[in-house]
This record gives structure tokens, C-alpha cells and sequence, in this order.
């Protein structure tokens, strides 16, 4: 009998067909019961709710132990759309005090929602009221599928330091793929110390999950609570900030654009890190918190711009004395040894102006009365050394590594976002500019007084100034102190030395000294503190130059190291060494024996148009010609033509 070959390949054919049809179902199974979230939401929602108890955010405290910033209960009025069922609505938007069309509005944004689900919980309204949570919590039962949730909101005993604090914000749908902590409606740190220290801050959620019948009735605790969770209330910490100081340098720089920054040389501990023009901390709490925060974003003067680690700055001559420790360490000068100054220093048709003052001049009078002749002879006499070093951009690499021990060229890595790194030139950016092999010492003398391309933050700036306080060395400069529970972070507590011999700081420091005594900073003389000081007026392509200040004292115990940029103030002796010695003095004694000067810093404003928030508060004097500068921009290298003023 012949075989049917064509009914064999059917037989075949049909066999696969079931296995394929098998192999669908088994994986379709698979899909809905492993994979499938909304069913495993659609099956636990008929018989569990799951309620989320938040935490209590920790504290931050001053380095008093001052608090500084604390929480207050706040309400959030929660549904699980699958449970809602028909109710009042009238009467609902009547107690939360809203129109039918908002209550629609959102409904909607919330069905839009990447992380919509009909079975967990959604965020109908959040930061209720005292009231509305009053109104509506006794009528709570009449709206199946809504419940309260209570959160918190951040209260501040002060009204500054904003920049440094932070505030705290809903969560994105970023903060959500980043770390699976969160869920929509959760809040996070944003800017400042509640940012960096957010996992800290923010402790572990808890959770009760209640059992419920076909009806939605609840009936207690699942197993008794043996799977609820306490919530972790978040670790405490504690600053090294004054707040008081803090308090004090805003008000001093009311009315202008700059920063201050104070550091506790030993520690390296931020004292105070002021940012102006400044704002209330409770701006951004609460429901005012999107408009406030939009208004303080569109500001022209940029109050929530960190100028302290953000801005970029040239240091001008606050760069000298570093400058002085490059060329004693690489043998270029000692403290014999003087250059002339004829109103400035004049080499090959190019001349980079100064004032008046003796000549020549050696290194500790130059540093008394800002010499930049002095500085330009040493960097000139250092790049040309062909005795040392083979090539002008041997030399120059040289001088860049030196700076880069004191702290400048890259982030500090402060525990704030969003530092700047400044910027530093090297070899490669010059040949890359000018070609290689074809610039000299006199193409970038301007470096040598702390213009050209050179620019840093006041953070560094205040860095360079604890450093020569400290006679060489450096901490990780840092706000916060401790983490109650953890401690301070290793990383914040790092040392940095340089590479320059601890005899050639001594005599930076005697020439500071000096210049407080009857020099530049004579102005900022304190009987009895035994301040360190020097000036710093940073030529302005974009308008009125840039006041600076860098002290320190007590000269040998030092406890306190200061920076102040006041953008478009003049010289130096302006306003940096007198809100800098302010500061020095309110911080070693509490007080300040030159309150007439106080009054009259925190009442001289350096730009017309008002600011947003506390600066507008102040009745500004009347202004000189001032324009704010692009800190961003990088400054272009000067020609030498004028000279700097101190």
C-alpha cells in the first residue's frame, strides 16, 4: 500500500500550528500573572491598600546649635481612582474651595501622568491648608476613594542663607528613573544643603497595609501589621555656618551684586557663604512655591545664581601673594630683591599701569601697597628663565601646577552643587591661541596680577586666603560639620598641601599685615585683632571694576579666612575691606565696634534697578555708573594700558 505523503505534511502542519498556539498561551499566562503590573495592581486593590507614612526630614542646625530649619505637618489629599465612586462633587469642590473646572483640570493632568494607575494611589491636591484640611476631614467619609496624607512642609527661623539651605520640591519623572525611592508626589532636595545631603535628610518611608472587603470595607491591619513598616525619620545636621555671621554679611551687601565667603582656616568649615542679591528661604514652600520660584528665575539680577561657588571672577590683585610664594619657591626672588616700578611696569613698548609708591620695591612692600610692576617683573623673569626651565611653556606649566596646589583651576568639591571650576590657563591653551612656540612672558604678564584669563570664585579666592593662614595647607572647604548618627564625611575633610616652604608663607603673611597696618588695607585696621589683608580692584571690560577683599586673622592663631567680590565697586578699599574686616570683627567678638560703617555698607547700593526679595527692602543710595558683569564670560587679556587701582 502506497504511503499518502500529503496527509504525512498535514499531520506535521497541524502539530506545529498547536504548538505554536501553546507556546502564545503559556507566555500570554506568564505575561499577565509575573509581568503585568496592572493586574498585580487590579488583584492586590481588591483586597489590600497600601498607605505610605513619610518621614520626618531631618534638621539642619548652625554651628551653635541654632535651628535654623524645621518641619511643619502639611496635608496632601490623595485618591485611588479605582475606588472613587459617586459622590457630591458640588459639595466636595465647595469644602477644598475650588471650581468644577479646576476640579476637572485636575483629574485630567493626573490621568496624563507617566505613572498613572488607577490602583495606587494619586495625588489630588497637595499642601492643604489648616482650613481646608479642617473643613474636609470631618466630611472625609462622604467621598469614598480619597483619604489624607500627611506630610511635611520646611519652616526657617531665618530669613537667609538661601543659597546655601536649599529648599525642597515635588519629584520629576528624572528623580523617579534615578533612584527607585521614589513615587510621584514625593518631594526631594533642590539646590543647596537639602540637595547634596538629600539622602540623609530624607529618611525611609514607612507603610500600613490594610485589609478590605468586596465591598471596600476595611478591616484592619493585614495580618495584624506583621508587614507594616515605621517610617525612619531623616539624619539631623549640623553646619559649620554662623548664622548670625551670615545674617550679618547679607546685610552688609544689600543693594549689590557679589559674594562673601568665610572659612575657618583649621577646619576648613564655611563660616558664612553669602550670595547677593539674596531671597527668603520661605519663598519656595508651600503652593506660592511655582510662581515665587518663576519670578526668582526671570529676576535680571539672577538670585538663585550662587555667585559664592558659581560665579567666576578675575581675583585680581588678591592673587598677588600667591604669586610672590611661586617666585621665593622657584627661586626667581627673594625677599631682597626689588623691581622697579615707574607708575607700573614698562617692558618693550607694553606697560601695565600702578599708583604711586616708592621704587624699587621688594616683595613685602609690594604686597602693602599692591604693587603690579612687582608682579609682573616676577612672572616676566620666571618665563624667561632659560636657565631652569627649556622653554616659556615649561615655565608656564610650572606656575600652572602651583596653582592648582592652591585651589584654583578646578572645584574644591564644596558639599553644594553646582561649583564652578574657574579657570586656569595652561601651555596648551596659549599655543592654541597665539600658535606654539609663539608667545612670551609679555603676551600674558597680565596673568601675574590676576587679570587676563585668569578667573576663580570666591570660594577659591577665600581657599587661596585660608591656605596662606594656614601657612601652607588647605581643608576640603565644607558647609556641613557632622551628620548625626554618621559623622562628617570623609571627603570634606581632605588636606591639601602645597608644595612651597612654610618660611615663604611666613613672609606673605608679613606683608599682609602690612598692608593693613599702612597699606592698601589700611582702612580695615582693627586694634587688637591682628588682621592680615589685601586688596583687590579686577579691571571690568563690561562696565565699573570689581572691588575685592582677602583677611584673615588673628595673624598667628588664625580662626577666620575672608573673600569679598563686590561686582562693579570700584577699588578694593571700597567696599571689600570694609565689609571684609566687618565680618572678621563680628565673628572674633561678636560685635562690631564700626557700626556707623556697617550702616553705611548696607546702605550703599552698587546697581539702580531693584532686586528681587530682601534687597529691594533697602532704600539704595544713589548709584554710580554700574552694569553688571557676565561672571561666565571669560575676561580677555588686557593690554596693560590701565592700571589697577587699589
Amino acid at each position: 500500500m502506497r504511503k499518502d505523503y500529503n496527509l504525512e505534511k498535514r499531520k506535521f502542519v497541524i502539530g506545529g500550528f498547536i504548538v505554536v498556539l501553546a507556546l502564545v498561551y503559556i507566555a500570554r499566562l506568564f505575561v499577565l500573572q509575573l509581568s503585568d503590573g496592572k493586574y498585580k495592581d487590579s488583584a492586590n486593590s481588591n483586597a489590600f491598600v497600601e498607605k505610605i507614612i513619610y518621614p520626618s526630614r531631618g534638621l539642619i542646625y548652625d554651628r551653635k546649635g541654632r535651628l535654623v530649619v524645621y518641619n511643619q505637618p502639611a496635608y496632601d489629599l490623595v485618591m485611588i481612582p479605582k475606588d472613587v465612586q459617586e459622590f457630591d462633587t458640588v459639595g466636595f469642590c465647595n469644602t477644598l474651595q475650588i471650581t468644577r473646572e479646576e476640579f476637572d483640570h485636575r483629574i485630567e493632568t493626573m490621568k496624563k501622568g507617566r505613572n498613572y494607575s488607577a490602583y495606587t494611589q494619586q495625588i489630588f491636591m497637595n499642601h492643604l491648608t489648616a482650613q481646608d484640611y479642617g473643613r474636609l476631614n470631618e466630611k472625609l467619609s462622604r467621598y469614598p476613594g480619597f483619604f489624607i496624607v500627611q506630610r511635611i512642609l520646611r519652616k526657617y527661623n531665618y530669613t537667609c542663607a538661601a543659597n546655601v539651605l536649599g529648599d525642597i520640591r515635588e519629584v520629576n519623572q528624572k528623580d523617579i528613573d534615578r533612584d527607585s525611592y521614589y513615587r510621584p508626589g514625593d518631594l526631594t532636595g533642590d539646590l543647596g544643603v537639602e540637595k547634596s545631603y538629600e539622602r540623609f535628610l530624607r529618611g525611609k518611608k514607612g507603610k500600613e497595609i490594610l485589609i478590605r472587603d468586596a465591598l471596600g470595607k476595611i478591616h484592619g491591619h493585614y495580618e495584624d501589621g506583621l508587614y507594616d513598616e515605621s517610617p525612619i525619620a531623616g539624619y539631623d545636621l549640623h553646619m559649620g555656618l554662623d548664622i548670625e555671621l551670615q545674617e550679618f554679611g547679607e546685610y552688609l551687601m544689600q543693594g549689590k551684586i557679589g559674594a562673601i565667603v568665610a572659612i575657618e582656616p583649621k577646619t576648613g568649615e564655611i563660616l558664612a557663604l553669602v550670595s547677593s542679591p539674596s531671597y527668603d528661604p520661605a519663598l519656595l514652600v508651600g503652593k506660592e512655591r511655582s510662581k515665587n520660584y518663576a519670578d526668582l528665575l526671570n529676576n535680571r539680577f539672577k538670585p538663585l545664581f550662587d555667585r559664592s561657588i558659581m560665579g567666576a571672577y578675575p581675583p585680581g590683585s588678591t592673587f598677588k601673594p600667591s604669586q610672590g610664594l611661586i617666585f621665593e619657591q622657584e627661586g626667581i626672588v627673594t625677599t631682597a630683591t626689588a623691581y622697579p616700578c615707574h607708575r607700573g611696569f614698562i617692558s618693550g613698548g607694553l606697560r601695565v599701569g600702578c599708583h604711586g609708591h616708592g621704587s624699587p620695591i621688594a616683595l613685602k612692600p609690594a604686597l602693602q601697597t599692591s604693587c603690579n610692576g612687582y608682579f609682573c617683573w616676577g612672572l616676566k623673569y620666571m618665563l624667561d628663565n632659560r636657565r631652569k626651565y627649556p622653554k616659556t611653556a615649561d615655565a608656564f606649566e610650572t606656575w600652572k601646577h602651583y596653582m592648582v596646589d592652591f585651589g584654583y583651576g578646578y572645584r574644591l568639591d564644596v558639599d553644594l552643587p553646582g561649583e564652578s571650576r574657574g579657570f586656569i590657563p595652561n601651555s596648551a591653551f596659549y599655543d592654541k591661541v597665539y600658535g606654539k612656540d609663539r608667545w612670551i612672558s609679555n603676551t600674558i604678564i597680565s596673568d601675574a596680577i590676576g587679570q587676563g584669563e585668569i578667573l576663580a570664585t570666591p570660594l577659591q579666592i577665600a581657599n587661596l586666603c585660608a591656605c596662606i593662614a594656614n601657612r601652607g595647607y588647605y581643608i576640603t572647604p565644607h558647609v556641613v560639620r557632622n551628620i548625626v548618627g554618621v559623622g562628617v564625611l570623609k571627603k570634606s575633610i581632605e588636606r591639601h598641601d602645597t608644595r612651597i616652604a612654610r618660611e615663604y608663607f611666613e613672609h606673605a603673611v608679613e606683608g599682609m599685615r602690612m598692608s593693613i597696618l599702612g597699606g592698601t588695607s589700611h582702612r580695615g585696621n582693627v586694634p587688637g585683632l591682628d588682621i592680615c589683608g589685601k586688596t583687590g580692584t579686577a579691571q571690568n571690560p563690561h562696565g565699573r571694576d570689581h572691588s575685592a577683599f582677602i583677611g584673615f586673622a588673628p595673624m598667628n592663631d588664625p580662626k577666620i579666612a575672608v573673600a569679598v567680590y563686590v561686582e562693579n565697586g570700584g577699588w578694593g578699599a571700597t567696599f571689600g575691606v570694609p565689609i571684609g574686616t566687618l565680618m572678621i570683627e563680628k565673628y572674633l567678638t561678636g560685635t562690631t565696634t564700626r557700626e556707623g560703617l556697617a550702616t553705611q555698607m548696607a546702605n550703599t547700593a552698587t546697581y539702580s534697578s531693584k532686586a528681587y526679595g530682601k534687597a529691594e527692602k533697602k532704600t539704595a543710595a544713589k548709584p554710580e555708573d554700574a552694569k553688571e558683569s557676565e561672571t561666565e564670560t571669560k575676561q580677555p587679556t588686557t593690554d596693560g594700558n590701565n592700571g589697577t587701582k587699589e
